[in-house]
């Protein structure tokens, strides 16, 4: 069936929020919020096949390394599976004192039992209740009206509240979620929740949590926010409540939903690594913990070594994490465009000179480093690069920094070679071919250098004397001139009858300490008008230049 030419027919706008003195727009989010983790439960319950115990302990102990202290750990009601894991982690002791496990249950009493039993001899515990309060549940599903709505709700906590007291070794802590609210009559959803308050007493020392989802992603993210807002604002005794986040991702906002509400005065935000969940699924945490810490903001999340974090997801959930995927994905802090990586390759040249503390990189809004990530594969080329990508890779990988106009000359060796591969290249196949376009550490069939010497005259004319190959044959050469390298363009003119005219030359160091190498650049003239690059390398910086010479000269020949 096609798309309509009129959607309007069959969807709505959604509805606004009267929230006319709102005050988050103009709030920014300062320190990091409660973070849950429901890879364990939301995660679990959305992928193919799910996980077994061997895998979420695994997970589970992900979690506790990066720093998660409260984590969902599954739906004990839902069979002996997911039971046997839950108490299994509270008679092995695996939960830190500092962690909260969190269960999830629907409000009936046989399912609220269970979730309790799930749970005996934990030092403290969460448990999760919920019930659907939207119009579309309460009469397309249930066919109940609001009242029969908030009695479950209010029955469920009183269980809990009950259960709760059988087990007085226990820290127990409740949550209530209007499952659906971001679709549902938000006075009704602060109706049942007042409800729910009333039953379980909570306190400013002990407080309730009200997680507030957005189920099914239905409006922008800015209503969202607008909800979050209103349910704060008139929730009687928000003093003795923390409003939780849960936002799913169907409208591709997950997680500037949740931003939003912490701008809107949400203390907690519920998701799961990579976002994985139903549907389209869940608040990535990695997304929302490193935009914050990309503000300046410590999320209290360690994802240093991003790369094994991703391993053990993607193991677990046994779902890949796309090459894009902010912070995480393969391809996120790579450049292939040519403009792109002049760019990066400059932002790095003035971190370095500058030594600036604060991070100014363009196109990378993190360092890469500070998630375990090298710089490698921050730019690479393919047919599609430019100059600076390549000349990165060359001073990445061997410390040579080349001169823009000899970035130029090359250019067109490396785009020659990726159109005839029709791959990306690697930094070995860009070196291949900077030493062959070059005659760099690589046997030529024109001119080799052999050996060489040189000496001052009393009225100050360097001379070159040596020995240079020539097909294979070795010839005595010399040269008179006013600086070294000017004594081996004589050698070759008067030796060869080769004219070069040098019209740039420049020289550095290749690295550091006593094996330090040299790499010398010389741009020439030939004498039909043609420009030829030399390029040379060599633990002496004067041998550098004569390499480089040499090097120009069987440019010359070649070109």
């Amino acid at each position: 069936m096609p798309m309509l030419n009129d959607p309007s027919a069959k969807y709505r706008p959604f509805p606004k929020i009267d929230l006319p003195n709102r005050q988050w727009p103009t709030r920014t989010i300062t320190a990091p919020p409660r973070w849950l983790s429901t890879d364990l439960r939301d995660g679990n319950q959305s992928i193919i096949d799910p996980m077994d115990a061997a895998k979420k302990k695994r997970f589970f102990d992900l979690l506790i390394e990066i720093g998660v202290k409260e984590i969902e750990v599954g739906f004990p009601s839902a069979g002996a599976t997911e039971f046997d894991f839950i108490s299994g982690l509270v008679k092995s002791d695996r939960i830190p004192d500092d962690v909260m496990v969190q269960v999830l249950t629907q409000s009936r009493e046989d399912l609220i039992r269970t979730s309790f039993e799930s749970l005996t001899g934990a030092n403290s515990a969460i448990v999760h209740l919920y019930n659907a309060v939207s119009p579309a549940w309460r009469q397309i599903v249930f066919n109940m009206d609001k009242k029969q709505v908030r009695e479950i709700a209010v029955n469920g906590a009183k269980i809990m509240r009950d259960e709760a007291a059988k087990r007085p070794d226990t820290d127990w802590h409740f949550q209530y979620s209007p499952e659906t609210f971001s679709t549902a009559e938000i006075d009704f959803s602060l109706e049942v929740c007042e409800a729910v308050m009333d039953v379980l007493q909570p306190t400013a020392d002990h407080p309730i949590i009200f997680n507030l989802p957005a189920t099914v992603e239905a409006s922008t993210p800015n209503i969202y926010a607008d909800q979050i807002e209103y349910f704060g604002t008139n929730l009687p005794r928000r003093e003795a409540a923390i409003i939780s986040l849960h936002t799913h991702n169907d409208r591709g906002t997950g997680i500037a939903a949740a931003e939003l509400g912490l701008m809107a005065g949400a203390d907690r935000v519920e998701g799961c690594l990579f976002g994985n969940g139903e549907r389209t699924g869940n608040c990535c945490l990695v997304t929302m913990a490193l935009n914050m810490y990309t503000q300046g903001i410590d999320p209290l999340l360690d994802f240093s070594d991003i790369d094994r974090v991703i391993e053990t997801v993607e193991y677990c959930n046994e779902l890949p994490v796309h090459q894009r995927h902010p912070y995480g994905g393969e391809l996120v802090f790579t450049a292939f465009s040519g403009s792109h990586q002049d760019a990066i390759k400059k932002g790095f040249t003035a971190n370095d000179a500058q030594n600036d503390e604060l991070w100014r990189v363009p196109y990378l809004p993190i360092d890469p480093a500070d998630l375990g990530r090298d710089y490698e594969a921050v730019i690479r080329v393919n047919s599609q690069s430019g100059k600076g990508g390549f000349a990165w890779i060359l001073e990445q990988g061997q410390g040579l920094k080349l001169p823009k106009k000899l970035q130029a000359d090359f250019a067109p060796f490396v785009q020659r070679t990726a159109d005839n591969l029709g791959r990306e290249l690697e930094a070995e196949d860009i070196w291949q071919v900077f030493r062959q376009a070059y005659h760099v550490q690589t046997p030529s069939k024109h001119f080799q250098l052999v050996e060489y010497e040189e000496s001052r005259t009393a009225d100050g004319v360097r001379l070159f004397a040596g020995t240079i190959e020539v097909q294979g044959k070795a010839q005595s050469v010399t040269g008179r001139g006013n600086g070294l390298i000017s004594s081996v363009i004589a050698t070759l003119r008067d030796g060869f009858g080769l004219e070069l005219e040098v019209s740039d030359y420049s020289e550095h160091s290749l690295s550091k300490g006593s094996l330090a190498q040299a790499a010398a650049y010389v741009q020439c003239q030939t004498e039909d008008g043609r420009t030829v690059w030399g390029v040379g390398i060599d633990e002496d910086v004067s041998t550098a230049s004569v390499r480089a010479v040499i090097s120009a000269a069987n440019s010359a020949i070649e070109s």
